[in-house]
């Protein structure tokens, strides 16, 4: 079957498009044939170093994907072939306590697609029939794919760390990623006020196109702003996956009492630590990696009954894909890159 894969750490050099052997389906799981999958800040970490996730060489790029069912086993009641689906990327080991609880993506021995396990962009895929939704019909492919991460990611973030409430306002650093694009859309529709950062003035236009309510120059003091914003109250949440950089400023931010969620250090993961601000505000500080498989079914569901569609910046075949980890890397995408895998 085609694919991309990394050959080796460093560029894109080592980015390879090639022939990678069909995957063999075994009992228990599901035989896809990739249509479409989104690119994602963990597939630059994977090729320029993967440093600290446990995987081997060649492996096949790509943590989300959506396709259509080619094999399942007898008796599968749920699933069946050529229905199209779209994947959960966190494959847990159902045994330890967090899985056994449901909090599968607290797993102790979690593999994910693209980083401890062959992933997404190839023509087909074996993953188990727990991580196969069927998909949203009101979504094409790349729209679908673009939710197993961002999407779930920043429903996890909104609802089951920072719980947000209507009238709530939240503010979102640095839009124009998958992430941020993704809680700014939830966030509206679970009735939020929402602040967005950047410093593109465009990115900042094409968010209150979206809906965001207020725009801040990251550039500027944006703590400053989102006091002056919110008459000197503060926001009630932070969505933050920059990391190093924004933390003074998304803690500076907050009310009395207010959540910050993180889920990314792309600026570096050693912040300063404003101890007294915190205990004296009592402010509370949530981590948070990706979604459950009960939470991507909860996301799925109001995707179809609210009708939200993913952002996408740009559809690519794979013959793209170099210049689409480029686009990436430079942070030039308002929206998720899609990569069309059943266009050459």
């Amino acid at each position: 079957m085609r694919a991309a894969f990394i050959t080796g750490h460093g560029g894109n050099e080592f980015v390879t498009l090639g022939a990678r052997p069909d995957p063999k389906r075994k009992p228990g799981e599901v035989l896809v044939r990739l249509k479409a999958a989104t690119l994602n800040r963990v597939d630059l970490y994977m090729r320029d170093s993967g440093a600290g996730i446990t995987h081997s060489l060649p492996q096949i790029m790509g943590v989300d994907g959506a396709g259509v069912i080619e094999a399942v086993d007898d008796g599968e009641k749920l699933l069946a072939p050529g229905q199209s689906v779209v994947l959960h990327p966190g494959l847990g080991c159902r045994r330890c306590e967090f899985c056994r609880r449901g909090e599968q993506v607290l797993c102790t021995s979690i593999q994910y697609l693209g980083e401890h396990r062959d992933g997404t962009l190839a023509d087909f895929i074996s993953v188990p029939a727990s991580n196969v939704f069927p998909m949203p019909s009101a979504l094409d492919y790349a729209e679908a794919a673009a939710l197993s991460v961002s999407y779930l990611t920043a429903w996890r973030m909104l609802f089951t760390k920072a719980r947000v409430q209507p009238g709530e306002t939240v503010l979102i650093f640095g839009i124009g990623g998958g992430v941020s694009l993704a809680a700014l859309q939830l966030a509206k529709l679970a009735g939020a006020r929402v602040i967005v950062t950047s410093r593109d003035s465009r990115k900042l236009q094409s968010a209150a196109e979206i809906g965001a309510d207020e725009g801040i120059d990251s550039g500027s003091d944006v703590a400053r702003e989102a006091m002056r914003l919110t008459n000197g109250r503060g926001v009630d949440v932070v969505i933050e996956n920059v990391g190093a950089k924004v933390w003074p400023a998304a803690l500076r931010s907050l009310v009395r009492g207010g959540r910050v969620v993180t889920c990314g250090a792309t600026t570096g993961d050693q912040p300063s630590a404003d101890l007294r601000r915190v205990f004296i505000r009592q402010l509370q500080i949530f981590g948070s990696t990706l979604g459950d498989l009960d939470e991507f079914g909860q996301l799925l569901t109001l995707v179809t009954q609210s009708g939200l569609k993913p952002v996408i910046d740009g559809r690519h075949g794979f013959h793209d894909l170099h210049a689409a980890l480029d686009r990436l890397e430079a942070g030039r995408q308002f929206g998720k890159l899609a990569i069309l895998v059943d266009e050459s």
